[in-house]
């Protein structure tokens, strides 16, 4: 349950939320594709209720990349083309290219007509993860909802895909519920969402300085990654 949330992201800017599981973070993207609606207040984009806008449209200009990635039993093509049902075969390759997908995909016999399997058990974490990047970005969405999904990759996929999201972020209003402070230091404005609140707000370097709780997040992981790489 969310309480007293007031934040304004201009448009193009990215904003990240962190802070501990069950704080509040997936129930913001729930409420800005309206899976759940504000019992208070109201959710605006371009000035205007999110109410007012069909679900259709509303969630027609919003690609999601989760940590739970959908992939159905089709092939890759296909699986890719959800964004974007009236894609070229050029623009389905331009996209893979992009979320870095094209080169695996290719070392398949059947190539981008390669079956994903039931949930994409055919591939590998990373191997769905850059499909629904390429997905993402055949959808051409202006918002962007992020569910940073690469703490749990081998480090070469993760370094891929976190090059994809940093180029599919260009340009787009993008929230992203960040796990790893170290992907999200160049957001526009960081939350630390705690118990359904917004308890700090700002830039890294602002929250650095208030030396409140993203800092003490800060340090602990900086300070176990530090460790790790020591060993």
């Amino acid at each position: 349950v969310l309480h007293d949330i007031s934040l304004n992201v201009p448009a193009g800017k990215v904003c990240a939320l962190v802070g501990p599981s069950g704080g509040g973070k997936t129930t913001m993207f729930n409420l800005i594709e309206r899976f759940y609606e504000p019992q208070h207040g109201k959710i605006e984009i371009n000035n205007t209720d999110i109410k007012k806008y069909t679900l259709h449209s509303l969630r027609k200009n919003i690609a999601e990349v989760s940590q739970d990635v959908f992939l159905f039993n089709g092939t890759i093509e296909d699986n890719i083309k959800y964004g974007n049902p009236n894609a070229t075969p050029e623009q389905i390759q331009a996209a893979a290219r992009a979320a870095n997908a094209h080169d695996f995909i290719m070392s398949f016999p059947r190539k981008y007509k390669s079956k994903v399997g039931e949930g994409g058990a055919l591939l590998s974490g990373g191997q769905k993860q850059r499909i629904a990047i390429a997905r993402a970005i055949l959808k051409d969405a202006p918002i962007l909802l992020l569910d940073e999904a690469t703490s749990a990759l081998d480090t070469q996929s993760e370094k891929l895909i976190q090059s994809a999201l940093n180029d599919l972020m260009v340009g787009r209003t993008t929230f992203v519920i960040a796990h790893r402070l170290s992907t999200i230091l160049d957001a526009d404005i960081i939350c630390v969402i705690k118990d359904g609140r917004i308890i700090e707000q700002g830039t890294d370097a602002e929250l650095v300085a208030l030396d409140g709780e993203y800092k003490k997040l800060r340090d602990i992981q900086f300070k176990t990654n530090k460790g790790k790489q020591s060993k």
